[in-house]
């Protein structure tokens, strides 16, 4: 069968590895969705982490033989920690400050953090072998095992998130905690350790998107860069802080991104910024955001 003359067989494989991407898209936006709604911080440093966790989960293999499943959770809980000491040490102190002064010093730890892997291990890309082999024909396509599972994990991990934030008492405290903290701390909650924790666990899901990057990307000290500013699009489209609008934008955007490469190559490298300029100008608070 062919669509505008090309083969239904080339769409369909598109499709599939747009899904991919998309599943990397929304983990990560996903995770600053959930800083920024909750902490009304811009963490630029997490395509830092995000590669942060690909590097862990190759030298968990390479210096203490730490197969992928063990990696798959002991990088997300390293990341979590060291974003717990990047909020101790300087987040706290500038949340009631403009945006631009978190960008600006989690930019700043984006460069640091980057030169300093980058010094050790240098910029060529870092092998990592996909714990799960084989593939799947799917008759249109033959469909490698592990990126349907990167995909099928993504998307548990999303809708696990979006259900805890909110469908549960403790994203409830999570919400109230942001918008009025001493309400929430005459109950007996701890905010201030509340909110420490919920930008560990926001960085954590980007040392988890890592750790399912690390066998399809090459591992890589430069590998967030490029994506996170395609994250940070995601996130504007979907609406700055709306966890559903950014877990199925990202999913979206990874689809019609593999489409524009079967249809116009050429643009597949900006169509998620076209789309991003389009929505701002409809609607500015992004496709599922709340227009105040």
């Amino acid at each position: 069968m062919v669509l505008f003359g090309i083969p239904m067989t080339a769409l369909l494989g598109q499709l599939l590895l747009g899904l991919v991407n998309g599943s990397f898209y929304a983990i990560l936006s996903l995770g600053l969705a959930v800083i920024f709604g909750l902490l009304n911080v811009i963490n630029f440093a997490h395509g830092a982490l995000f590669m942060l966790g690909a590097v862990l989960t190759w030298a968990g293999l390479n210096y203490l033989d730490l197969n992928f499943w063990v990696m798959l959770v002991v990088s997300p809980l390293l990341v979590g920690l060291v974003g717990i000491v990047i909020e101790k040490l300087f987040l706290r102190f500038i949340y009631k400050l403009d945006h631009l002064y978190g960008l600006l010093l989690t930019l700043g730890l984006t460069l640091v953090l980057e030169g300093v892997l980058r010094s050790m291990y240098g910029v060529s890309g870092l092998s990592y072998s996909p714990p799960i082999t084989g593939a799947t024909n799917l008759g249109f396509m033959i469909m490698p095992n592990y990126r349907a599972f990167v995909v099928v994990a993504s998307i548990v991990v999303c809708l696990a998130t979006w259900f805890v934030i909110e469908k549960t008492k403790l994203g409830a405290y999570l919400r109230a905690g942001t918008e009025n903290p001493r309400l929430v701390e005459a109950f007996g909650v701890n905010v201030p350790l509340m909110i420490t924790l919920t930008y560990g666990f926001g960085v954590a899901l980007a040392g988890l998107a890592g750790v399912l990057a690390a066998p399809v990307m090459q591992v890589s000290p430069l590998m967030g860069q490029n994506l996170i500013i395609i994250v940070f699009a995601v996130l504007v489209i979907g609406g700055m802080g709306s966890i559903m609008g950014t877990i199925v934008t990202g999913l979206g955007l990874g689809v019609i991104e593999g489409l524009t490469k079967v249809f116009y190559p050429e643009a597949s490298s900006t169509v998620v910024f076209v789309i991003m300029a389009i929505v701002l100008l409809i609607r500015p608070a992004g496709l599922f955001g709340k227009e105040k």
